[in-house]
């Protein structure tokens, strides 16, 4: 079953919908709060890869402690699993926003 890019759009809305933005439409996409911090799609693709950062370096850190000899086998298989989880989601959401953004590009107006 393939997701529309309408069906992806809505069920975005519903989802900041849920998390208690106002308005109308998509949920506001690029709307920021009183602190500072940008909602939406944006934001959440922001948070994304920062996170996907952050879990890469973690890994890269227990792995070198591991060469020096200072770190446990167990922590870095834990970090290098989580950081491929992240990476490997990080990848599929790209994927399916330029896989939207081309069906959006190819609707006649």
């Amino acid at each position: 079953m393939s997701l529309g890019a309408l069906d992806a759009a809505r069920a975005y809305g519903r989802s900041i919908g849920g998390l208690g933005n106002s308005g109308g439409g998509l949920g506001g996409l690029g709307k920021t709060d009183t602190g500072n911090k940008t909602t939406g799609f944006g934001g959440m693709v922001e948070d994304m890869v920062t996170g996907t950062a952050t879990q890469l370096r973690a890994a890269e850190k227990a792995s070198a402690l591991q060469v020096a000899g200072k770190g446990d086998l167990i922590d870095v298989v834990t970090a290098m699993g989580a950081a491929e989880t992240a990476l490997d989601t990080m990848v599929a959401v790209r994927d399916r926003v330029v896989s939207a953004y081309s069906d959006i590009m190819r609707l006649q107006i």
